[in-house]
């Protein structure tokens, strides 16, 4: 199937849509922001009450104040992928953060994070078949 001539750019292998922004409600927005920025995503913008981080691709992820108390264990409302689950597995044991063991998948391996809050927050293997995303 290919894409209409109007979307997709000629030499550009990449599909054309990506999603935009992701949120995730957090109790302190810049202890959450400097843990995702330890784990790899790019700082845009910061407040108290709010911080705008990228990822690859352009995706942002969007952290804002909670209004409610949050509950430890609970999964993260996305993934994130990675090129390579063992290497970034042990870097993150390495720093001393939570992390469980690779579980094998049909088509992902993955383990979790412990993130700000006690967010479970599952990391996979990438599966882009080194096609640019």
């Amino acid at each position: 199937m290919s894409l209409p001539e109007t979307i997709a750019k000629e030499k550009d292998t990449r599909p054309p849509l990506a999603i935009g922004h992701v949120r995730l409600y957090v109790s302190n927005v810049p202890e959450a922001s400097d843990f995702f920025v330890k784990i790899g995503l790019r700082p845009i913008a910061q407040s108290e009450q709010l911080a705008v981080l990228e990822l690859r691709g352009g995706t942002h992820l969007v952290l804002r104040t909670s209004s409610e108390a949050i509950a430890p264990g609970i999964n993260a409302p996305f993934d994130l992928m990675v090129d390579d689950v063992s290497a970034t597995r042990d870097t993150f044991k390495k720093w001393g953060l939570t992390v469980s063991e690779i579980e094998p998948g049909r088509i992902h391996s993955s383990f979790t994070l412990t993130a700000p809050d006690g967010y479970l927050l599952t990391l996979t293997s990438s599966h882009t078949g080194g096609r640019e995303v």
